[in-house]
């Protein structure tokens, strides 16, 4: 599914590194801090974060990407609750 979106394998791998990773560009590192702010338990959205992302994106644009997070979340929740196993929709490309 990723290529049909012209992401590259390269670039999801480097993923869990996209603070470092030079294949990000810096609007979609901050869309990713905003979605691990909104994602992991103790974090917060701070006001720093919410003015940088306003840098890259406009007002309609991060209440999409806020509800596609949310949206996320709530399905990640609802699956693991009823232990409705993952679709498999992506796989590194040594797991066969």
């Amino acid at each position: 599914m990723s290529s049909e979106l012209g992401v590259t394998y390269e670039k999801i791998v480097a993923l869990a590194d996209y603070e470092t990773s030079p294949l990000y560009t810096e609007a979609e590192k901050v869309a990713l801090r905003y979605a691990d702010s909104m994602t992991i338990t103790g974090r917060e959205v701070t006001d720093e974060l919410f003015a940088r992302l306003r840098e890259f994106y406009d007002d309609d644009a991060i209440v999409e990407l806020t509800e596609i997070i949310a949206w996320e979340n709530a399905s990640s929740k609802f699956n693991r609750a009823l232990r409705i196993p993952s679709q498999k929709l992506w796989k590194r490309k040594d797991e066969g």
